[in-house]
């Protein structure tokens, strides 16, 4: 691997948020995320006919991380070989890569733009394009729920986490971490189908965003204190009381976090193919779910990265000073 000194990293995750910010993931540039869930698909073919689900799925979890690690290694390896700008450009490009704070706010935003229009059938449409629920039949507080909840949960899959590896070691961490929640995201189900073969995904994805999803608890609750004071103490106390009721070690923190702090309830009835399951509710009804709802919590998303920034650049200076 590339070692870089503390502020080097310091500065690339800087840049990277900074990149993320002001491009996101623009269509015409290829994205190695693509590529990753094209190369889970291939060995995906594979390995599920075989009997051995569990075996395969574990095969097929070292097969996607060893390989996505090296791929990055040598990318960079080769970049930095070229020329050490070079180097830090490649890595800026593909730990930008890792993070979607503006994607989570753009498909956040096409779903509150058309609530805001009435057009109720475009907004399930894109709300069904950023959760794995049904969403033909939600009326508009249904629909703000899920995209509150999608965007609270991805803070720390789309911010925190990349970023948190990206940090331990640079671009090759946080593609390996990217891999791993993609593999998670294709074959980490609890249905018939995947229960086995993606349980080695699923189990290292809840490894891997441990201790990501505590800080992002902690740091969604110093957002809330810096926006509305009396809302932080709401969302300690969401956090201490609901997140453990979440299937999920992980998910429960950020959406028990944001549901206090907005004074809201999340969680309740979803629909999975047609399926009733019952989620566990976090924090208190206060008051019913708007669609103002999704603004405010991208407002906390974008309050963690200004968090994450400040802490970076406040580092990168004291050490350098």
């Amino acid at each position: 691997m590339i070692f870089y000194s503390l502020p080097e990293v310091l500065f690339l995750l800087a840049g990277a948020i900074v990149l993320d910010w002001l491009i996101g993931d623009p269509r015409w540039l290829p994205h190695p995320v693509i590529f990753i869930g094209k190369w889970i698909g291939y060995w995906e073919r594979r390995l599920l006919p075989r009997t051995t689900k569990r075996r395969n799925g574990i095969l097929l979890t070292l097969i996607i991380t060893s390989s996505s690690l090296a791929l990055v290694w040598i990318l960079t390896a080769a970049a930095s070989w070229v020329h050490p700008w070079f180097g830090y450009a490649v890595h800026l490009w593909l730990i930008s890569t890792t993070i979607a704070i503006k994607g989570l706010k753009d498909a956040a935003m096409l779903v509150y733009d058309r609530l805001s229009r009435g057009e109720l059938t475009e907004a399930r449409k894109y709300t069904g394009y950023i959760v794995g629920r049904d969403t033909d039949e939600l009326d508009e507080a249904e629909l703000s729920r899920a995209t509150v909840e999608t965007v609270a949960e991805n803070t720390v899959d789309a911010v925190i986490s990349p970023l948190f590896f990206a940090f331990l070691g640079a671009a090759p961490l946080a593609m390996l971490y990217r891999a791993v929640n993609t593999l998670d995201s294709m074959v980490g189900y609890r249905n018939d189908k995947y229960i086995h073969f993606g349980w080695a995904s699923a189990r290292l994805d809840d490894v891997l965003n441990w201790l990501p999803a505590r800080l992002t608890g902690l740091m969604l609750i110093i957002v809330s204190a810096i926006y509305r004071p009396a809302s932080a103490i709401q969302a300690w106390r969401s956090v201490i009381a609901f997140a453990h009721l979440h299937p999920s070690p992980n998910s429960g923190i950020p959406e028990a976090a944001v549901a206090g702090s907005l004074g809201i309830q999340l969680g309740g009835l979803n629909r999975y193919g047609g399926a009733i399951s019952e989620r566990a509710r976090l924090g208190w009804a206060a008051r019913k779910i708007e669609k103002v709802d999704i603004i405010h919590t991208i407002r906390l998303l974008y309050g963690v990265s200004y968090l994450v920034m400040g802490g970076l650049l406040c580092a990168a200076c004291g050490w350098l000073l």
